[in-house]
């Protein structure tokens, strides 16, 4: 990953600036590559590596201290959509732009161009964060995992539904509801995700054997 592979990016970076009007130069002190736009406005600044790097984007920070303008360019990868867009979210929130090059005929593709960096929020995540902080129970997880995992509200709900069924037996879902104060109960012993209920008939459940170590090992959850 040395510089005459970088190198190989520089032309059709350079291709697709003069396309657009600016003049460039590569090795300007310490840019990979500058380009004066025709207006005569800030110049733009490009980093060029092999990979997206954690050294490409430090590189690209440094630049901003020169100019608004800077990309970093990479070749187009062959990883993920979900890895791409993690790139791009990065680059957005530190104001960077950036650019794949297509390997082959040399296509440019700019992914996101450089400016201020306004956070969109999220209002379905934002209210199911809420959500899971109102219907958790005390603090179980002290700022991390427990020895068996995270403790959330829908397994807290699952433990108040078993320990009924531990004191009691089999009962009806609609009776383990109201007395257990778990609204969806029925819905929590029929998909069942740990394992710990089992059914006897339409509507009503007991605890499986699963469901008593579940009692053991989450008793304090």
């Amino acid at each position: 990953m040395g510089k005459g592979r970088e190198s190989g990016l520089y032309a059709p970076v350079k291709r697709w600036l003069e396309a657009k009007g600016f003049e460039v130069k590569g090795e300007v002190g310490p840019a990979d590559v500058m380009a004066m736009p025709p207006d005569g406005g800030d110049p733009v600044l490009i980093e060029l590596k092999t990979g997206f790097t954690l050294s490409l984007v430090q590189q690209g920070i440094a630049r901003l201290a020169v100019s608004d303008a800077v990309y970093l360019a990479v070749p187009k990868p062959k990883k993920g959509r979900k890895a791409v867009a993690a790139d791009v979210a990065l680059c957005r929130r530190l104001g960077l732009g950036l650019i794949h090059v297509r390997a082959g005929d040399g296509f440019v593709e700019v992914l996101c161009d450089p400016g201020p960096y306004v956070p969109r929020k999220s209002a379905r995540k934002k209210g199911r964060l809420l959500r899971e902080f109102a219907r958790r129970v005390g603090d179980p997880n002290d700022g991390g995992a427990t020895r068996h995992g995270i403790v959330t509200s829908y397994r807290q709900d699952a433990l108040r539904c078993a320990r009924y069924l531990a004191e009691t037996g089999p009962e009806r879902g609609a009776v383990i509801a109201r007395a257990a104060g778990v609204p969806a109960a029925t819905r929590i012993m029929r998909d069942d995700h740990y394992g710990w209920f089992r059914r006897v008939e339409r509507g009503v459940y007991d605890l499986s054997e699963a469901g008593r170590r579940g009692l053991a090992d989450w008793g304090d959850a």
